[in-house]
C-alpha cells in the first residue's frame, strides 16, 4: 500500500466503537507492537537487511554475545527477543538499574543447569548494562566465556567506554540508529491497522499530516510515537457517529516538545560539540549554529559551550584574527552573567564571529612541539646573556652580559640568540592579521640569520 494512502483505511473501520471488554490488553501501545519477527522489525536495516552480517547470524543461530546501543525507542529489546525466539533460545532478563549480583546469580545458575539438562541454550539480556559496576560486569565474564549464556547488553551509551574492556572483547557492538520519519510513519499506520494488539478495535480517522507530525517530533523514538498516538486516540472525544477525528492540533498537544536525544555524560553530550567545534573549524556558521542550538534546547550549561568557542578560538583561529579570543572571553563573561535564555545571543554572535573569521593553529601547533622538544629532547641551558643580571656579583659570572636591549635597535629589533641552539615552531601562515605577523617575522628571521653569519665569519 502507498505511504500516502497508509491512513485512508479508518474509514472502512466499523460504524461504532467496540466495548471496553474488546480492547486489548492494557500494556501501553509501544509494548503490545513490539515485532514478533525480523519481517515485523522497523529499521536498523544497515545491520538487518538481507545479507548484512547480523541478519545471517541470526538466521544461522551462529551468535555469540551482543551489545547493541544507540538513543531510546530504537528497538535494542524487541531485537533481542526475536532473536532468543528465532534462535529457540531462553529469555532471561535483568535490569542494570535494578539487578545485583544475587540476581545475575540466580540466572547464570539456571543458564547453566539448563543447559547441562536440556542442552538449551540461555539468552540473558542486560537492560542498561553500563549501570552495572565492574565487579558485576565481572561476574558474567565466566559464563560468557564458556557459553553458558549468550549474553545481549543494550545501552544508550558507547560501550568502549562504559562497558568493561574483557566484555566488549568478548561481543560483537552493533549500533542502532535512530529510525527515520518514514519508518516511524509506517509503523503508526501498522498500529492504526491491528486490531488485535493496536488501535484497530477504534473507530480512527488519522490526518496524514497528523500522522507526519508525530513520526517527525518523535525524533527517531518509536516508543514516544506509538505512546503518542495512543494517547491521542484514547483522549480524543468521538464525533456524533463514533469516529475519533485525530487532527494536527490533537497531535501537537500530545506529543508536545520533543525531546532531544542529549544526556548529560554520554554520546549526545560529546559528539553534539564535537560536531559544534567543527562546524566552527570548517567555516560553517549554519551548521554550527543548529548545533548550538540543540545544545541550548537539551539544557546544557552555557558555560560548557562558551569555554569551548573560546577554545576553539585560541586553537583553530589563532593569530589569523586575534580579536575572535577577545569576542570569545567577552561571550562567556556575559553568558556567566545573564545565563539562559538571553546567553544565547552573546554565545551565538561568538559562534557566527568564530566560523567566518580567518583560521590558522599555528599557535596551537607551535605550543605542541615546544613541549614535545622539552619532553624528549635536552632542556636547554639560559644563555648567560639573558640570566639575570641585577644582583651583586651578576657580572663576575657573565650574567647579563652582552644582552642587547631590544628598543635600541632600528625598528626596535636586535637580532641576538635567544637559544643555546637554532630551534623553530611558529611558522605563520597568510590568513588574514597573520599574513602581516608573517611578513615581520621573515624579515627579524633573516635579520638575524644575517647577524649569525657576520659573527661566524
Amino acid at each position: 500500500m502507498p505511504r500516502d494512502d497508509l491512513f485512508a483505511h479508518a474509514e472502512t473501520l466499523p460504524a461504532s466503537a467496540p466495548s471496553p471488554d474488546d480492547s486489548p490488553a492494557v500494556a501501553p501501545l509501544a509494548a503490545r507492537m513490539r515485532p514478533r519477527n525480523l519481517d515485523e522489525y522497523c529499521g536498523q536495516q544497515h545491520i538487518l537487511a538481507p545479507g548484512m552480517l547480523l541478519r545471517r547470524a541470526i538466521e544461522a543461530d551462529r551468535l555469540q554475545s551482543l551489545i547493541f546501543y544507540g538513543p531510546p525507542g530504537t528497538g535494542k529489546t524487541s531485537l533481542a527477543q526475536i532473536i532468543a525466539c528465532q534462535t529457540k533460545c531462553k529469555f532471561e532478563r535483568l535490569s542494570g538499574v535494578e539487578s545485583n549480583v544475587a540476581d545475575m546469580r540466580r540466572v547464570l545458575q539456571g543458564a547453566a543447569n539448563r543447559l547441562e539438562n536440556t542442552g538449551q541454550t540461555t539468552i540473558l539480556f542486560v537492560d542498561e548494562i553500563h549501570r552495572f559496576n565492574k565487579s558485576q560486569q565481572d561476574v558474567l565474564l565466566p559464563d560468557v566465556e564458556s557459553g553458558v549464556i549468550r549474553l545481549i547488553g543494550a545501552t544508550t551509551h558507547n560501550p568502549f567506554f562504559f562497558v568493561n574492556s574483557p566484555l566488549v572483547s568478548r561481543s560483537q557492538i552493533f549500533e542502532l540508529k535512530p529510525l527515520s520519519e518514514d519508518d516511524l510513519f509506517d509503523l503508526l499506520a501498522r498500529a492504526l491497522m491491528d486490531a488485535d494488539r493496536g488501535l484497530g478495535y477504534l473507530k480512527l480517522k488519522v490526518e496524514k499530516e497528523a500522522a507526519r507530525h508525530l513520526a517527525k517530533v518523535a525524533d527517531g523514538d518509536a516508543r514516544k510515537a506509538l505512546n503518542s498516538l495512543e494517547i491521542a486516540a484514547l483522549t480524543t472525544p468521538p464525533e456524533p457517529d463514533g469516529t475519533i477525528r485525530i487532527t494536527m492540533a490533537v497531535a501537537e498537544q500530545c506529543i508536545q516538545k520533543k525531546a532531544v536525544v542529549y544526556d548529560g555524560d554520554g554520546d549526545a553530550h560529546y559528539d553534539t560539540i564535537s560536531a559544534f567545534i567543527k562546524s566552527m573549524r570548517g567555516s560553517d556558521p549554519d551548521a554550527a549554529l543548529y548545533w548550538l542550538a540543540k545544545m541550548i534546547h537539551a539544557g546544557e550549561d552555557p558555560r560548557f559551550i562558551s569555554r569551548r568557542i573560546l577554545i576553539c578560538a585560541a586553537e583553530d583561529v589563532g593569530l589569523a584574527d586575534p580579536m575572535a579570543l577577545v569576542l570569545a572571553q567577552a561571550a562567556h563573561q556575559a553568558a556567566e552573567f545573564v545565563g539562559w535564555p538571553e546567553a544565547r545571543i552573546p554565545i551565538a554572535e561568538a559562534t557566527i564571529y568564530i566560523a567566518t573569521a580567518n583560521k590558522s593553529n599555528t599557535a596551537y601547533t607551535a605550543i605542541d612541539a615546544a613541549l614535545e622538544d622539552v619532553r624528549t629532547g635536552r632542556t636547554l641551558p639560559v644563555p648567560n646573556h639573558l640570566k639575570d643580571g641585577h644582583y651583586a656579583g651578576a657580572k663576575t659570572l657573565g650574567h647579563g652580559v652582552g644582552y642587547q636591549y631590544s628598543h635600541d635597535g632600528a625598528g626596535h629589533f636586535v637580532p641576538q640568540n635567544y637559544l643555546t641552539e637554532a630551534r623553530r615552531y611558529y611558522e605563520p601562515t597568510e590568513q588574514g592579521v597573520e599574513k602581516k605577523i608573517k611578513e615581520r617575522l621573515d624579515r627579524w628571521r633573516a635579520l638575524a640569520a644575517e647577524a649569525a653569519g657576520k659573527k661566524v665569519e
